[in-house]
């Protein structure tokens, strides 16, 4: 079993700009068959979107993706652990915090992101969010 974050994240995750639109990140998204990317303010961690935050706070609220700076609807001050942290911590984290996903910093910069089905792998091989988690996606 993984012990630390470095172990089990996904590195070099997908950043987008405060000011960039949500159509931009939605594509950042899809060209990179990914679900969040981190958002970055002046070169630092400022937050997370995701595509249900995009889903929920652009889409359901009739907001236009090409209008809407991801700043606007971003999961601002995100949930981070480090490198060097353990699955432990990231389980913990989770639970307390009520998140999906936690950007993994290094020097303060993201160096990934760790999931609750990246989790799911590593600690309960044998449960449904494992097996969803680990197939590929339909497209």
């Amino acid at each position: 079993m993984a012990q630390s974050i470095r172990e089990i994240m996904t590195a070099d995750p997908r950043t987008v700009e405060t000011g960039a639109t949500v159509a931009q990140a939605a594509r950042d998204m899809r060209d990179g068959d990914v679900g969040s990317v981190v958002v970055i303010e002046d070169g630092a961690v400022a937050g997370i979107i995701t595509d249900r935050d995009i889903a929920v706070r652009v889409v359901a609220e009739g907001l236009d993706p090409d209008a809407t700076r991801v700043a606007e609807v971003a999961t601002m001050a995100p949930v981070t652990l480090t490198v060097d942290q353990s699955v432990d911590d990231a389980i913990r984290l989770v639970r307390e915090q009520n998140v999906r996903r936690i950007i993994v910093l290094q020097d303060g910069r993201a160096a990934g992101i760790v999931s609750l089905g990246d989790l799911a792998i590593e600690r309960d091989t044998d449960s449904a969010l494992a097996d969803i988690a680990s197939e590929p996606a339909n497209n």
